[in-house]
């Protein structure tokens, strides 16, 4: 018999997230994870059988963990979602084939906050420049830099896009474009998990 996935909670109506969040665009408050059961995010969860990457650091498995998206909520969802407890969102394929580790190295944490970008905003594709940068310093034997890594590549964004990536700047490549490509078909659109904080009782 087929295992059947766990029923997700119905979703509360837009109206209440464009209240909520009323300084965010249409287009964030429409960007929503497809992600919504518990069987989805399971993989997350500590079990290096169920993917080929145990999504954590194994020495901080009981301080972080990943938890299913409820329908209809948008990426820029805070807080005030979960009763206080900090989370915030992800694309599934950084952790499952990038590589990603939680929770981020300093390192990580400095280059998004210089570049005033969020996780979830930043492409699949520009976070294996993030690791590749960080495994080939590892390699060198330096520490990783958010100046030297800049300085190597720069923030690229389309328009009026909410989204970023970076690109390598012309004569000072060091690392190829990592096209992460779905087996589906479908790519990585909408396939958020929710990292979140486990708060000491």
């Amino acid at each position: 018999m087929a295992k059947t996935k766990t029923t997700a909670p119905p979703p509360l109506p837009q109206s209440y997230y464009k209240g909520e969040y009323d300084w965010a665009p249409d287009e964030l408050l429409d960007e929503c994870s497809i992600l919504n059961s518990v069987e989805d995010v399971e993989a997350h969860r500590g079990d290096p059988a169920l993917y080929n990457f145990n999504a954590f650091h194994k020495n901080h498995d009981s301080q972080v963990l990943v938890c299913r998206v409820r329908p209809g909520m948008p990426v820029c969802a805070d807080s005030r979602e979960t009763g206080g407890t900090p989370f915030f969102f992800l694309y599934q394929m950084v952790l499952k084939r990038v590589g990603l580790r939680l929770p981020l190295t300093s390192f990580e944490k400095e280059l998004l906050t210089g570049i005033n970008t969020a996780p979830a905003q930043l492409h699949p594709n520009s976070w294996a420049f993030v690791r590749g940068f960080q495994i080939l310093c590892s390699y060198l034997g330096v520490p990783s830099s958010v100046d030297v890594f800049l300085h190597f590549f720069e923030v690229k964004k389309q328009g009026k896009s909410l989204w970023m990536s970076f690109s390598g700047i012309a004569g000072r490549i060091i690392l190829t474009l990592f096209q992460i490509r779905s087996k589906d078909g479908r790519g990585n659109s909408s396939r958020y998990v929710r990292p979140s904080a486990i708060l000491p009782s």
